[in-house]
């Protein structure tokens, strides 16, 4: 199992050094569609001062890097939705901070630059009864847009995300 582990992370070093090298050279890195290795944590948390730092000190002790972030609040209420590079790790440590939160599998597409690319995947998923909770633009280039997106039926929209 270890070894499984250490070759893998070995594959996943060797993939991002490949990936940052494409992204510089404006090619966007294949990803595929369903990316079980992607998590995002949805945090609630009040909507005042310090808030946001506390939450990503917590994370940020844990040794947990974010990859992607959305903040909003709502009169009271606030909420982050993050997406980190060790899921583990983060539930560990917003579990010992005691902060309320939810987590779902994340979705990865790319698409091209055109105009309409967003508008024709969006609107395939919306016609075949799928809804998008949440999106986050991962990458952008020239030679496209790579998204991370949170539905309410992943197994049925993988199709209509792939490349």
């Amino acid at each position: 199992m270890m070894a499984t582990i250490a070759s893998r992370r070995s594959t996943e070093a060797l993939a991002a050094a490949s990936s940052s090298r494409r992204a510089a050279e404006g090619e966007i890195p294949h990803r595929e569609a369903y990316d079980s290795e992607m998590t995002e944590f949805t945090v609630n948390l009040a909507n005042r001062p310090g808030m946001l730092a506390a939450l990503t000190e917590t994370l940020a002790a844990a040794g947990v890097t974010i990859e992607a972030l959305a903040a909003f609040g709502l009169d009271d209420e606030g909420y982050v939705r993050v997406i980190v590079d060790d899921a583990a790790e983060a539930r560990q440590s917003l579990r010992a901070a005691g902060l309320i939160f939810t987590e779902r599998a994340i979705l990865t597409t790319t698409l091209s630059p055109r105009p309409n690319s967003l508008a024709e995947m969006a609107r395939s998923l919306a016609d075949s009864g799928i809804n998008i909770d949440a999106m986050y633009l991962l990458n952008s280039c020239a030679a496209g847009l790579e998204f991370a997106v949170v539905v309410d039926e992943p197994e049925r929209a993988r199709p209509y995300l792939q490349p």
